[in-house]
C-alpha cells in the first residue's frame, strides 16, 4: 500500500507540473530520480529521438550514468537504443553474461565499469509512436517484477505524455524543433555545470543539484540560470539558495 500511495503521490506530482510553462528537462530529470527512488534502481536514463530522427540524451539521474548513456549513444548499441527500435521493452538484461550481451559488448563493458550488472529498458511510446527509451541500471543481480515493470512503464508513459504535451502547447513551432530546442537546452546546463563545478570545486552531481535549488529560489528555469552562467551574466553564489 505505501508504494502505491508513493507512485500515486509522483503521478499527481506529474500531472500537475504539465502547464503552459513547465521546464521538460527539469521536469524528466525529477522523474528518473524518482524512478530511481520507486524501483530500488541504481540509476536512469532517458534518451528522445531528435528532429533527424536521432537518439539523443536528455535527461539522467547522475553524471556517471549521463556518461554510459552518452557512450550507448555515440557506438549505437545498447538495451535502451534496442528498445527505442523495437519498440518493446527489454527487461532484466544481465551485464555479465557474453551470451546475453553479444551484440553489445563495449557497451556492456562500460556498463560493468561503473559498476552495473543488470540494465532493463522501457519505450517511451503512445500508441505505435516511439519517441524515445528508459533505461535503468542496478548494481544488484536481481530481476524486477511485474509490478516494478508496471511502475516504471507508467513512469515512461508520463514522460513520453510530457514531451507530446509540450508540443501541442508550443504550436507555434514545428514538433521535432521542440524537441531540438529541448536537446540544445541540456548541452548549455552541460556547459554550466562544467563552469560551476571548476569554480565552486562541486562535483557534477552536486552543482546540478544546486543550480535546480537555485533556479527554483530565483523562479527561473534550470535552462535560464544555465545560460546567465554560460553567457557570464550571473551574480552570486551557486549554493546560497
Amino acid at each position: 500500500m505505501a508504494t502505491q500511495q508513493r507512485v500515486l503521490k509522483i503521478l499527481v506530482e506529474a500531472v500537475d507540473t504539465l502547464t503552459a510553462d513547465f521546464d521538460l528537462i527539469e521536469f524528466l530529470h525529477r522523474l528518473s530520480v524518482r524512478c530511481v527512488e520507486l524501483l530500488s534502481a541504481d540509476a536512469v536514463g532517458m534518451m528522445i529521438v531528435d528532429q533527424h530522427g536521432e537518439l539523443q540524451l536528455i535527461a539522467a539521474s547522475d553524471e556517471r550514468t549521463r556518461l554510459l548513456e552518452l557512450f550507448a549513444l555515440q557506438h549505437d548499441q545498447g538495451p535502451c537504443v534496442r528498445c527505442y527500435h523495437s519498440g518493446e521493452a527489454q527487461l532484466n538484461i544481465n551485464l555479465t553474461s557474453s551470451a546475453v550481451t553479444a551484440d553489445f559488448g563495449p557497451f556492456a563493458a562500460r556498463a560493468r565499469e561503473g559498476g552495473f550488472v543488470v540494465t532493463h529498458a522501457l519505450p517511451m511510446k503512445l500508441r505505435r509512436e516511439v519517441i524515445g527509451a528508459v533505461n535503468l541500471f542496478d548494481t544488484r543481480l536481481h530481476h524486477l517484477s511485474d509490478s516494478d515493470i508496471q511502475i516504471g512503464q507508467a513512469i515512461a508513459d508520463v514522460a513520453t505524455i510530457a514531451i507530446l504535451q509540450q508540443r501541442t502547447i508550443e504550436q507555434g513551432y514545428a514538433e521535432k524543433a521542440q524537441l531540438q530546442a529541448a536537446l540544445s537546452n541540456r548541452v548549455i546546463i552541460e556547459q554550466a555545470k562544467g563552469i560551476l563545478s571548476e569554480r565552486q570545486n562541486l562535483g557534477l552531481d552536486d552543482t546540478f543539484d544546486a543550480m535546480r535549488a537555485l533556479a527554483r529560489h530565483r523562479g527561473l528555469r534550470v535552462t535560464e540560470l544555465a545560460r546567465q552562467i554560460t553567457e557570464g551574466t550571473f551574480d552570486g553564489d551557486i549554493t546560497s539558495a
